[in-house]
């Protein structure tokens, strides 16, 4: 199974206005598709962010690569780690926490490292899943990702999701996604208003939809006071708080005061991380994301280290399609000590016009949950048609690093986003 080819797609697809403490998506989402192919003509799929520095460190792996046996995983680590160097890579919002030369490399090997996985689940007939130890689910659980939002892009039609600005207008899209989806689970984006506004606009999802488990994340947009306050106001409506405020210290003193544990993908986002929040009891849930903690298989020894801790798990989602959420279904289906549901991105992708690169019919939802795939590897297919029409998409659209503070400053230009800034 020698590595033959690499290809690297950038990609584009339409994103709702969707409001973050950073300031709000653009019209464009950014991607990446590699596609992997073996000198006996098997091929695997993997999937990754589009901006164009990262895109640029894809395409130096893809050549690092070549000759390589898709089954070595440390080989292929070493050999992306050698071609990225001391680079590191900081993504312009910063909602997915600091940027290191560890993360990068992690964050560059990941796809090639799903892509690989998906050869050889073919290559032996097994589900990926299977590859990590096998399932311990059939079909996992996802939460309906909430957001405060416009009713669509200034200067272009009301999209059909409409705003939701206020608590009511949070409870109507929470019953859409719900409806549509059958989510158990809720989570509401927050740091976009005061948090008084927020705290109101979680009590109305926990009234309008009593027992659901329910979760906020301001994306450290409060000061350590302000997250106690508001985690004690919330005693018994959350199932966790997260990412109320900054860094591992600021959330060590929050998760020492409030009732409910504290949630990351911001503080801890990198291996290193992961012992100084041990030792100052600073999270209680992870949020593991495969794209930046290494892949499948180094996401699954962080889970490992986890259950040793006591740290419950959740996943982290960014706007993705749909070969992510088939790795993320993999890896979450074969842990064990996966107990939150998962975070997707996916209701707000416009699928129904074509706006994935997978083809249709193998990730589906029901019940909230998306049933783990039965074909080897994935168990997912790449439409090339799809595939060239997103790609000539992102060769229109012009933009080329997702920035939410920019594209919002357009319309807003006195916006400035600060970590604690409430």
């Amino acid at each position: 199974m020698r590595i033959r080819e690499i290809t690297v797609t950038p990609v584009a697809f339409r994103d709702p206005p969707l409001l973050n403490a950073a300031g709000v998506h653009e019209p464009w989402a950014l991607r990446s598709v590699v596609e992997v192919v073996t000198d006996d003509g098997l091929s695997g799929l993997g999937e990754s962010y589009g901006d164009a520095s990262h895109l640029d460190r894809l395409r130096a792996a893809a050549e690092a690569l070549t000759g390589a046996d898709a089954g070595h995983h440390h080989d292929l680590y070493a050999r992306v780690a050698a071609s990225v160097g001391t680079g590191v890579f900081t993504d312009q919002h910063g909602l997915t926490g600091a940027g290191s030369n560890g993360k990068t490399v992690d964050s560059v090997f990941s796809p090639f490292e799903v892509a690989c996985l998906d050869i050889v689940g073919k290559a032996t007939g097994r589900r990926v899943a299977d590859l990590l130890g096998g399932p311990v689910r059939d079909a996992v659980p996802y939460s309906a990702y909430l957001f405060y939002k416009w009713a669509g892009h200034p200067d272009a039609p009301e999209d059909r999701f409409g705003a939701a600005l206020d608590p009511d207008g949070i409870v109507a899209q929470a019953r859409l996604l719900v409806g549509e989806y059958g989510f158990r689970s809720l989570k509401l984006k927050g740091g976009v208003f005061p948090p008084g506004e927020e705290i109101a606009a979680v009590r109305a999802l926990t009234d309008a939809f009593p027992g659901l488990p329910l979760r906020i994340d301001p994306n450290a947009a409060w000061t350590p006071e302000t997250s106690v306050r508001v985690g004690t106001e919330l005693a018994g409506a959350l199932e966790y708080l997260e990412d109320p405020a900054p860094g591992i210290e600021g959330m060590a003193e929050v998760a020492a005061k409030v009732p409910m544990p504290l949630a990351t993908n911001m503080a801890v986002v990198t291996h290193a991380h992961l012992p100084p929040a041990i030792a100052h009891r600073a999270i209680g849930v992870l949020l593991l994301d495969h794209h930046y903690w290494g892949g499948l298989l180094k996401s699954a020894q962080v889970a490992a280290l986890c259950a040793t801790f006591g740290i419950g798990l959740s996943m982290h989602s960014n706007s993705h399609l749909g070969i992510s959420l088939a790795a993320m279904t993999h890896l979450a289906a074969a842990t064990p000590n996966l107990d939150h549901s998962c975070d997707t991105h996916t209701p707000w992708l416009t699928v129904r016009d074509g706006q994935d690169v997978i083809a249709p019919g193998a990730l589906a939802f029901a019940g909230g949950a998306v049933p783990l795939p039965p074909g080897p590897g994935l168990g997912v297919e790449l439409d090339r048609d799809a595939l060239a029409v997103l790609h000539e998409q992102y060769e229109r659209c012009g933009v080329r690093r997702r920035d939410d503070t920019a594209y919002m400053r357009r319309f807003h230009p006195g916006f400035a986003p600060a970590r604690a800034r409430w």
